[in-house]
């Protein structure tokens, strides 16, 4: 019986008693008690009547025991469908439904609030908190750590993961084992992840980064992660002297760079910075190499596909850049109209083929066809350039998608929110640049004719309705919106008029 995903980063720490997660308060788990954890939530979920195939929702604060019940998932076989913290009740409704989840897991002081969500989905609601206590680990603490590992398949589902969809509706990606261990075991090929590493963990492990790359990544090399709740500057300044590694998002190194306690000394002994989920600044790129020494290693990466490029570890990183395709991924330049491959340095929609590249979208497969083609290649709908030197480029979004603080955000979704608020005739999102986020939302508003738009209650209801990361931080009412001859918003003249509206920290 085999398990490609458990055999390879699970299997092989089974009963070490080396350090796997370095924790707040000099807290720590080897990988015998982490597996040993994690056994007992597969039984817990054995016994709730979850089986292989079966999707366990997941909304909870980043733990030690919440990255168990992933390890958990694994063992037996379940679908893992993290979710966005930030996600509200309106939110996750969709999400558990659409998914046909039969546990929804969620935090102990919501879980009065999703009761009735979880009911009309047919799925069972138990509660995990930060601290690892709830429902869920109270029935963990009752079962046995042994659990017979599920027998899977490379193509097996072992996760959902919910991207944003530019009609309003979110998408599942179904990614199977096949595509996150190739994506781990290129990571280290490329990263030259060893067990010896000790990577700095500030990532969410709701998204793709955090738990997929990181954790994967740091698995199969057997190293161990130095793991906090969130990224907390004063908490790692004081870890990064017991750190190898680290991976972010730009805003976490800018906020270094915002301290002057963050110095060469400090960052001298690190082997590799790693950036990823939004574009590095070069100006960032250029301002860390200064400061440290290092040379911020950038890379390129989806929700459908998790990592498809990077710069190289050896070899010249190059600011501005994504670097090389992985081992074993083919990216190519191709014509938005056509679907013809371009030349050097053309400007088109990036295709992506290889092991790491998603089975297609949960229940959608119109959906699938258009992205997902028959040979393989996924039309990524970023507009990228590849250079003389083989360096990829993304030059630009596709579909105007907006990326802040290492989030995915599709204006669709909130237009059609705002659509419906009394008053509002009609509305266009865009992104507009900010100096913490990289991008941050902004609403412009057009007023029902003869209508004057009140702002309160659509900021009230975007506080109920929307998750922090997608509500507008700049609401601007404009008498209508510019549009070209063929009727379409020209929203590159509102992000031109709006590029300034957050140049003051906010």
């Amino acid at each position: 019986m085999t398990n490609p995903l458990y055999d390879a980063l699970f299997a092989p720490h089974e009963g070490q008693d080396t350090i796997f997660l370095h924790l707040p308060g000099n807290q720590s788990l080897t990988h015998a008690e982490f597996l040993d954890e994690a056994g007992r939530y597969a039984n817990a979920l054995k016994s709730l009547g979850v089986g292989p195939g079966d999707r366990v929702a997941v909304h909870v604060a980043k733990s030690a025991a919440a990255l168990a019940l992933y390890a958990a998932c694994v063992k037996a076989g379940v679908v893992f469908l993290p979710l966005n913290t930030a996600y509200t009740p309106a939110e996750l409704s969709y999400f558990v439904a659409d998914s046909e989840a039969s546990v929804f897991v969620c935090d102990p002081g919501e879980a009065q609030e999703l009761e009735e969500i979880a009911k009309s989905a047919g799925a069972a609601l138990m509660t995990l908190d930060a601290n690892g206590e709830g429902t869920l680990s109270s029935l963990a603490a009752k079962q046995e750590a042994a659990f017979q590992t599920a027998t899977r398949d490379s193509e097996d589902l072992a996760a959902l993961l919910y991207t944003s969809g530019t009609t309003g509706r979110s998408k599942g990606a179904m990614l199977t084992q096949r595509n996150l261990l190739s994506n781990a075991e290129s990571l280290i090929k490329t990263w030259r992840f060893t067990a010896d590493d000790v990577l700095l963990h500030a990532l969410p492990i709701f998204h793709s980064h955090g738990l997929f790359v990181a954790t994967n990544v740091m698995l199969l090399a057997g190293g161990s992660m130095i793991f906090l709740p969130r990224f907390d500057l004063e908490t790692v300044l004081a870890e990064l002297p017991k750190a190898t590694t680290m991976m972010g998002v730009p805003t976490f190194y800018t906020r270094l760079l915002d301290e002057p306690r963050f110095t060469r000394d400090l960052a001298s002994h690190m082997r590799l910075f790693i950036s990823g989920s939004a574009p590095l600044l070069a100006e960032t790129h250029i301002q860390f190499e200064e400061r440290t020494g290092h040379r911020i290693l950038e890379r390129y990466g989806m929700t459908e596909t998790s990592m498809n490029t990077s710069n190289p570890y050896d070899g010249e990183r190059r600011a501005g850049t994504v670097g090389f395709p992985l081992p074993g991924v083919e990216v190519k330049v191709c014509s938005p109209e056509t679907g013809e491959e371009l030349g050097t340095d053309e400007i088109g929609v990036l295709w992506v083929r290889g092991p790491n590249v998603f089975k297609g979208y949960w229940r959608m497969p119109e959906k699938t066809r258009e992205e997902l083609r028959e040979d393989g290649f996924f039309i990524t709908g970023d507009l990228a350039r590849i250079d003389d030197r083989g360096y990829v480029h993304i030059v630009g979004r596709g579909k105007d998608l907006i990326i802040s603080g290492g989030y995915n955000i599709y204006p669709k979704e909130i237009e059609l929110f705002l659509d419906e608020q009394p008053g509002v005739k009609e509305s266009a999102v865009i992104g507009a640049p900010h100096p913490d986020f990289g991008e941050s939302v902004v609403a412009v508003l057009v007023p029902q004719d003869g209508d004057t738009i009140d702002l309160a209650p659509i900021e009230a209801e975007a506080q109920k309705s929307l998750a922090g990361f997608k509500r507008p931080r700049r609401y601007e009412i404009l008498p209508e919106l510019p549009r070209n001859t063929m009727g379409k918003v020209q929203k590159n003249q509102l992000r031109e008029q709006y590029a300034d509206v957050f140049q003051a920290k906010s």
